[in-house]
């Protein structure tokens, strides 16, 4: 075990936050208090760093129970707003993917697909406090006789609603361009040939779990901001992949951990929760979540002072490369070089454009700052942390 200058557990730090003493900074600004003060005097200092992240995260969806009707239904097939939802669950109980589109959606058929509407809207529709349509069909039970049902719903009236994201916040990810002849429709964008242009998506400096590459307290049951309310996070999320190879400062290199988290839907607002339709792809949901790191000690604090400076991707090519699934990287940049709005691919110069919103991830740190600040939110200790591995550089 590393012998640390500065110990301080949970339970001490929301103490802190109860009494009104907790030093609360966001990860912006915790890298210029360690580089001024060092780790060890900025972790004596600082008691809980905030992070951010707003971006499309298909991997989202919500459980929701539309209550029964009379005579009861076993639905087996629903749809909102026309869009299905899965029914395999019980009577009235489905999951909304944020994924799925419109039963009359012509997809790509007239291509490139536009998408306009699909589960991620169904979800920022219902926060937004609409009325939506409810269709469900049965085959009948003598329990369940109904098999036919429509209704009007909205997220005050239904029962139960909870966000549960399979997989969110992932710990970096691609930057993607294209070195094909035509312009490609993919999950990261438009990408236009011959490297016409590059995207990338994560906040950076700012993103929860840049701050805490190894997963030394984040884990189930971790508070955190999720939707504009207060979610948690259950366990690692799907794809989960720490075992990759890291930077001398312990950042992933190419994607790596990942978090599944869920919070009541009733509490949460449209504005960090939209619905996303991605040309020639499909539908998502831009999902809003910031994540507080506890600064128990000197590591901690200098684990939430990396900088843009500090954090590389891989750029790959989403024409051949990706698809055919080869891994082959064309190029390691930093996220600085990425926010200049430009990367040097050899002689070419490819601007370069984020999906995330920064601006919007700094909102969420700063809101996160000032609820621990006042009192009105505490640190959740994780029952168990995320799997972790330390791989090589």
């Amino acid at each position: 075990m590393p012998h640390y200058q500065v110990n301080k557990t949970f339970n001490e730090i929301n103490e802190k936050i109860r009494s009104g003493k907790a030093v609360v900074v966001t990860a912006e600004e915790m890298i210029d208090i360690v580089r001024e003060n060092g780790e060890v005097k900025a972790a004596q200092k600082v008691d809980v760093v905030t992070t951010g992240t707003f971006s499309p995260m298909c991997s989202s969806g919500a459980f929701i129970n539309f209550g029964h009707s009379v005579p009861g239904i076993k639905a087996a097939k629903v749809w909102v707003n026309g869009v299905p939802v899965h029914a395999g669950l019980a009577a009235v109980d489905i999951y909304v993917g944020a994924a799925e589109p419109h039963k009359d959606d012509p997809l790509n058929k007239i291509y490139p697909g536009e998408f306009l509407y699909g589960g991620g809207h169904v979800i920022q529709d219902l926060v937004a406090g609409k009325s939506l349509s409810l269709k469900a069909e049965a085959y009948g039970t003598h329990c369940y006789p109904r098999q036919q049902f429509e209704k009007r719903i909205t997220l005050s009236e239904v029962p139960f609603a909870q966000l549960c994201n399979p997989r969110n916040a992932y710990q970096n990810y691609n930057c993607a361009v294209n070195a094909t002849d035509k312009t490609i429709y993919t999950y990261m964008g438009i990408l236009r040939p011959r490297f016409g242009n590059a995207n990338y998506c994560t906040s950076g400096q700012l993103s929860p779990l840049f701050n805490d590459p190894f997963y030394q307290t984040i884990g189930t049951g971790t508070r955190i901001f999720l939707g504009g309310g207060v979610g948690y996070v259950v366990c690692a999320g799907t794809q989960h992949n720490p075992d990759v190879p890291r930077t001398r400062k312990g950042i992933p290199r190419k994607p790596a951990g990942t978090l599944m988290i869920t919070g009541n839907l009733k509490q949460m607002s449209p504005r960090w929760l939209v619905g996303v339709s991605l040309l020639g792809y499909g539908c998502s949901i831009a999902v809003g979540m910031g994540v507080p790191i506890p600064i128990l000690n000197e590591e901690m604090a200098m684990r939430t002072a990396i900088s843009d400076d500090d954090i590389v991707t891989q750029v790959m090519d989403y024409g051949k490369d990706y698809p055919e699934g080869t891994g082959e990287s064309l190029l390691e940049v930093t996220y600085a070089q990425l926010k200049k709005g430009y990367i040097k691919l050899g002689d070419k110069t490819v601007p370069a454009a984020p999906l995330s919103s920064y601006p919007r991830a700094r909102e969420i740190a700063g809101i996160l700052k000032k609820s621990i600040s006042e009192d009105r939110f505490l640190l959740g200790e994780p029952q168990e942390l995320l799997p972790t591995a330390a791989a090589s550089e």
